[in-house]
């Protein structure tokens, strides 16, 4: 059955508008953005067995090129309407967190860090440059590296603050196991960090460990 032939209040779009975005499934929710779904089977349908096959919505949204166009329906016009959403989701909270002092806000740097570097299938280890009164500067990727690993080196981070004019830094890296606990290498080399950049006074704030769904603070951990 069409969607346009279900009844009104169940339609995605209907019940967007008048009960608010909050209300839709993730199945109605990714319905939306297909628009539609192929013979036999509605945007709905075709939604659903999306989340199915890479288990969840999380999944979806960072699918790779190939194993999200391989699905049937998908293609690489979907693939890049994805990417330009996800893009977009990014710059918003950018947007919200740029001219604030961060440490304020958490919940957004949180939320910010964890659109770039959450459900990613290697390590990425990266840095939010700060002024001196806590705004961001920049986001840069420092390392990329394998599923377990990404190898970070002190001297090539000494010089990205010096190249942002950083006062301040946030670290963040993912663990592509979907678990946000620190490792004793995670402590250790955030402690290296912190010396190393001690020497140019640039403060690190905090390293953000982003899992699948959850982060974990090292400040927080009392860990730095």
């Amino acid at each position: 059955m069409s969607i346009q032939d279900w009844p009104h209040s169940e339609r995605p779009r209907e019940k967007l508008l008048e009960k608010g975005v909050a209300s839709l499934s993730d199945a109605e929710l990714l319905a939306l953005f297909l628009q539609s779904g192929r013979p036999g089977h509605s945007a709905v349908d075709v939604a659903r067995e999306l989340l199915t096959h890479f288990d969840g919505l999380c999944n979806v949204l960072m699918a790779d090129r190939k194993s999200f166009c391989a699905h049937p329906g998908m293609g690489l016009a979907r693939f890049a309407l994805l990417q330009a959403s996800l893009e977009i989701s990014r710059r918003h909270v950018y947007c919200e967190v740029r001219d604030y002092d961060v440490m304020t806000s958490p919940g957004l740097v949180r939320e910010y860090l964890s659109l770039h570097l959450s459900g990613l299938q290697h390590e990425v280890f990266a840095g939010l440059f700060l002024d001196n009164r806590h705004r961001v500067l920049e986001y840069r990727q420092l390392s990329i590296g394998t599923i377990d690993s990404a190898a970070v080196y002190p001297r090539e981070v000494v010089k990205s603050c010096l190249a942002s004019n950083a006062a301040a830094v946030i670290f963040a890296h993912n663990h592509p196991s979907g678990v946000a606990e620190p490792s004793d290498t995670d402590v250790r080399l955030t402690r290296k960090l912190t010396d190393a950049l001690a020497l140019i006074d640039v403060r690190v704030l905090d390293h953000l460990i982003i899992g699948q769904g959850v982060q974990t603070s090292l400040a927080e951990r009392g860990l730095m």
